[in-house]
């Protein structure tokens, strides 16, 4: 049994070949072929083939049979003891599609890839030579980093600053 999962509208699908789906509304005409080609997952029944995060050259063909509504849902709120209640009513909006073929569609099976060996290492490289002397010059030397000396413990806080409001002079005075 051949069979693929698919991403279409954010949402993954579990196609089967000869089988049929219900995909959010696509606008398409009854009896036009579509094709899916973000495609997670590729079963042939034998071997399974999983995207990383699609596979490639795989596809999912089908065609378009109609355009159904779905299932209605009846959404009621209330809240208890204020005479609130709100009733709401919806139906999603479909499109059935008809799978005809899944799979790497346009190439044969192929053969499994031999293992890889590892690439050989190139040579290691000589060290670096060291840059010779010359006579009279020194060496930069790196700026020494100036650290403030650390504060004692009883000025780390500052005092509150005093108000300047009339209403607190008041109550100082």
């Amino acid at each position: 049994m051949k069979y693929a999962i698919f991403a279409h509208g954010g949402k993954q699908y579990l196609a089967e070949e000869g089988g049929k789906i219900e995909v959010d509304r696509l606008s398409l005409e009854v009896g036009k072929p579509i094709e899916f080609q973000e495609i997670l997952l590729v079963s042939d029944g034998k071997q399974i083939e999983v995207g990383s995060p699609y596979v490639s050259g795989a596809k999912v063909k089908g065609t378009v049979v109609e355009h159904p509504n779905g299932k209605k849902i009846i959404v009621f709120k209330h809240h208890p003891k204020h005479r609130y209640r709100r009733t709401q009513g919806q139906r999603r909006r479909l499109t059935r599609i008809s799978i005809e073929a899944v799979g790497i569609l346009g190439s044969e099976p192929q053969a499994p890839a031999p293992p890889r060996r590892p690439a050989a290492k190139p040579p290691a490289k000589p060290p670096a030579k060291t840059p010779a002397k010359t006579p009279g010059k020194t060496p930069a030397k790196r700026a020494a980093v100036k650290r403030s000396a650390p504060k004692p413990s009883g000025q780390t806080r500052k005092a509150p600053a005093k108000s300047k409001s009339p209403r607190a002079k008041k109550k100082q005075g």
